[in-house]
């Protein structure tokens, strides 16, 4: 009984089976990789990202804080303009109002020295203040003023003087006569120069009359802080008086316009 030849279970692979030597034997195939660990051998080195996380979430913070305060300070800002609506349509508040009626010239003389090293002022004005509130739910609340008379063309001072201070209730005004300015001062070369061209003119030196002070407002059961006023009537004329006898200057044309003084830090507007 003759024996049978089976094939194997698993063909060769990779060109295991060769083409016949010259002695017709086939070459063996090439032996597998060997898989087993080895303990020497240095893993892959792998970049970790944690710092670029660190930096995104530092980075998202900060845009997130950015975010929410420019959100309040919009907000509030919102908050501050309906309030400020609301209140000028329910009491429309207005400015008071400043005038001058009347004034008197007693004394205003430029003295120049003979060698002409220096030169001296000497004024005396008497004048009455008129102050008005037109506001029907407002009152004001004054510190005392601080007056100043200047040339109106050229702001050379020409004297100071002072008036107390006051409350001015609602729809309410006020008059104050006999008001005096004063000066005794010596003055520059440009300031005398540019004086004296004034006193020269045929219709009179131009002046003005600038009051510094603070003021509280009361709206209703409101009261704000204190805030600086400066008030400043220009456009009057007048003349050198004559010997003693007081010139009267001209008023008529005279306009007081009020501004705040906001002062921040060291500047004042």
């Amino acid at each position: 009984m003759t024996d049978r030849v089976f094939p194997a279970s698993k063909p060769a692979t990779n060109g295991a089976v060769a083409a016949a030597n010259g002695n017709g034997a086939a070459t063996n195939p090439a032996p597998a990789k060997s898989h087993l660990y080895n303990p020497t051998s240095r893993a892959p080195y792998r970049p970790q990202p944690h710092h670029r996380r660190h930096r995104r979430s530092g980075r998202s913070f900060c845009c997130c804080c950015c975010f929410w305060t420019i959100l309040i300070v919009l907000i509030l800002a919102l908050i501050v303009s309906v309030c400020g609506i609301a209140l000028y349509i329910l009491y429309r508040p207005h400015r008071p109002e400043f005038s001058v009626p009347f004034l008197r010239i007693h004394r205003l003389n430029l003295t120049t020295a003979s060698d002409s090293s220096s030169s001296h002022l000497s004024t005396l004005l008497n004048m009455t203040i008129f102050i008005k509130n037109p506001n029907s739910h407002i009152t004001f609340f004054y510190d005392p003023f601080v007056l100043t008379a200047l040339s109106d063309s050229n702001d050379v001072q020409l004297g100071n003087g002072s008036l107390p201070g006051f409350t001015l209730q609602k729809k309410n005004e006020t008059t104050f006569k006999g008001v005096l300015i004063s000066g005794s001062n010596e003055l520059d070369a440009e300031s005398v120069t540019a004086l004296r061209s004034d006193l020269r003119k045929k219709n009179g030196v131009g002046l003005m009359i600038q009051m510094d002070t603070k003021v509280k407002v009361k709206i209703g059961g409101f009261k704000a802080k204190k805030i600086g006023i400066r008030v400043k009537c220009d456009k009057i004329k007048g003349v050198v008086p004559k010997g003693k006898t007081p010139s009267v200057a001209v008023t008529t044309k005279s306009k007081c316009k009020v501004d705040l003084r906001i002062k921040i830090w060291k500047w004042t507007f």
